[in-house]
């Protein structure tokens, strides 16, 4: 076997050197040892520049892909179609029922593309439904122009003063993608544009209140395509209830039937009060609009105390917004504009035979009287209840304080009940009873509130029997219970007529002319 044939001792062989090459590697190791430390010293220099270089290209092409973003941003889906964003979460694919066990596929439909014309800024006011009814409009609007609709703000400073988000009580990402084949809604601005809204730089107004299409093409959009940013400050009633395109009007009620859902919390809290009611057999809800800040708006103050309506007389003048001061309260009665008193509506339930052991559920805030203004009701119908004595105090826990949450409950317990009662043709009346027209005309007593008033004060004062009195009320509803008809049309006097998400009559099933009657 050679000294160096086998690979084993291959290292061994290595070091059996002659004697003249372990002379010349003594004499030139001192030169190596000095070149390793030249080396040594040198190669920090050479890691450093080569780390400075590598840093410099990461921030130039970030910086680029950044500005490659807010382009995108800016000129909508068109130009860079497909691409997808470092800032937002890919669209989902799916979602799990908080009511199902198993999950299934959600399929988004496909994303409008449109040339973007700006941005769109809304903040809504008033109560929920108000704002319901808003933001489905601001919607509408949005699609129509072409624009990107930045997520509506709520109304933090009513007179409810709820801190509630737009996320806190509707789905947001729900609302986002299964509106996207119409109108691209998005969070918040990109941030370029963001920093400019934070600087002041935006042009803010209030629309015209029912306003049709032209105004928006001929006015809005010129502002917007001006500024970029467009922010109105007001949106309640501000687009018209009648003379729209078809399409938009059946966007509005998509928006309002579909898009706007309630989150997960307060739905599954809903389902639990509509399942406690039900196990008592049909129930009616009870829109009692008899809160103080209704009764001080209104000026109505039939019933109260001296007391109450001086108290009631300081809270509307606190509140510059109510504009209406001076207030004779029992002309206004008269003329069915105040809404009903608890003592008139145990006498209207009674006189529709609204059976005595019916479970009704009081849909509203804290009645203003208590105890004393709900005896003669709580008397009539002794089974009368509210969320807060049908849920335990910690399942309301996070409610507290959250007026808009707490209507949200009491949305959709009205739209399950047999039955619905509003008391006052206000916002919440209002789209509830469009609602449940959607839903299959479900029965709702549209209360004629001037001819109760005449009729209650003829019983009062014993110029008519309880059986007159009874057959009366039953006939004049017969025809008042949410059953199809046409929306009433009031040219140049738009809050005169009837109200679009009263009888969203476009979305409705179609019925031959001759079977629909006057909206009532």
């Amino acid at each position: 076997m050679n000294s160096c044939g086998n690979v084993l001792v291959s290292g061994m062989c290595k070091l059996e050197m002659s004697p003249r090459r372990s002379e010349f590697w003594e004499r030139n190791m001192g030169k190596t040892a000095a070149v390793e430390k030249f080396k040594g010293a040198i190669m920090p220099r050479s890691r450093m520049k080569m780390w400075m270089i590598r840093a410099t290209t990461t921030v130039l092409l970030w910086t680029c892909l950044v500005q490659l973003t807010a382009l995108r941003e800016l000129w909508g889906p068109r130009v860079f179609k497909g691409w997808p964003s470092c800032f937002t979460p890919s669209d989902p694919v799916g979602i799990f029922e908080s009511s199902s066990i198993v999950s299934r596929k959600i399929v988004l439909p496909p994303k409008r593309i449109y040339k973007n014309n700006g941005y769109l800024i809304v903040s809504c006011n008033g109560g929920l439904n108000q704002m319901r009814a808003a933001i489905c409009d601001m919607a509408a609007i949005a699609r129509y122009l072409n624009v990107t609709l930045i997520v509506p703000e709520l109304d933090k400073t009513s007179f409810w003063n709820d801190p509630s988000e737009f996320e806190d009580i509707f789905d947001v990402d729900h609302f986002i993608t299964s509106l996207r084949d119409e109108v691209r809604i998005l969070k918040e601005l990109p941030p370029r544009l963001k920093l400019r809204v934070e600087l002041g730089l935006y042009y803010s107004m209030p629309p015209i209140s029912w306003s049709d299409l032209s105004y928006y093409k001929n006015q809005i959009l010129p502002l917007i395509q001006k500024h970029k940013i467009l922010h109105l400050n007001r949106t309640d009633a501000r687009l018209a209830n009648n003379g729209l395109p078809v399409k938009i009007q059946k966007l509005r009620c998509r928006v309002n039937y579909s898009a706007l859902r309630f989150t997960p919390q307060i739905e599954e809290l809903g389902r639990r009060v509509i399942s406690l009611l039900q196990r008592n057999g049909p129930f009616l809800v009870l829109h009692l609009r008899y809160e103080m800040d209704m009764l001080a708006f209104s000026g109505c103050t039939h019933g109260c105390t001296d007391d109450e309506v001086n108290e009631l007389t300081r809270m509307r003048y606190a509140y510059p917004w109510w504009k209406e001061k001076i207030i004779n309260s029992s002309l206004k009665r008269k003329d069915g504009l105040c809404p009903l008193t608890p003592e008139e509506t145990a006498l209207v339930l009674k006189a529709l035979d609204i059976d005595g052991s019916t479970t009704i559920y009081i849909a509203a805030g804290e009645i203003y009287g208590g105890s004393r203004r709900m005896a003669a009701l709580n008397a009539a119908y002794p089974n009368v209840v509210r969320k807060e004595t049908l849920l335990e105090p910690s399942d309301l826990r996070f409610f507290q304080n959250h007026s808009s949450q707490m209507a949200a409950l009491d949305y959709l317990v009205s739209l399950e009940s047999d039955i619905f009662v509003p008391t006052y043709d206000g916002n919440m009346a209002k789209v509830v009873e469009g609602h449940r027209r959607y839903l299959g005309y479900r029965k709702t007593f549209l209360l004629d509130r001037k001819l109760l008033v005449e009729l209650i004060d003829q019983y009062n004062n014993g110029s008519m029997d309880w059986n007159e009195f009874s057959t009366s009320v039953k006939a004049t509803h017969a025809n008042r219970t949410g059953k199809p008809g046409r929306r009433s049309l009031v040219p140049d006097h738009p809050k005169e007529e009837d109200y679009f998400y009263a009888n969203p009559q476009e979305c409705l099933p179609s019925l031959e002319q001759n079977d629909l009657q006057t909206a009532q």
